[in-house]
């Protein structure tokens, strides 16, 4: 489907994470992947894919896990959160309302 972020332009390790992603659309032709900065230290990433029918959550990380693995440690731990949901999914996600509308951060 697509592979997106919404900082423009993406920074390299938001690129990085969505160019190694790209591995996992290729088999998942059907996935919209998003990636985006929340801050200097942490990443988003957001998988909507109907593949993730029937599958339990342990089996989509492992998935998806898999593939990022092969980021620098640098990039891989910046990572604070990874939502992995079906179309079905994503109205009822708490977690999704806040990767869609994040609290703004206090410093």
């Amino acid at each position: 489907m697509a592979r997106h972020t919404r900082d423009n332009p993406a920074d390299p390790e938001v690129q990085a994470v969505l160019d190694l992603l790209g591995e996992y659309e290729r088999k998942h032709p059907h996935a919209d992947v998003e990636v985006y900065r929340r801050s200097n230290v942490a990443l988003r990433v957001r998988i909507i894919d109907p593949d993730f029918r029937g599958k339990e959550e342990e089996q989509r990380e492992q998935e998806v896990w898999s593939v990022l693995a092969a980021l620098p440690p640098e990039v891989y731990e910046q990572i604070t959160l990874l939502l992995l949901l079906t179309p079905e999914e994503l109205p009822a996600s708490y977690a999704n309302v806040e990767f869609e509308h994040p609290v703004p951060l206090s410093l």
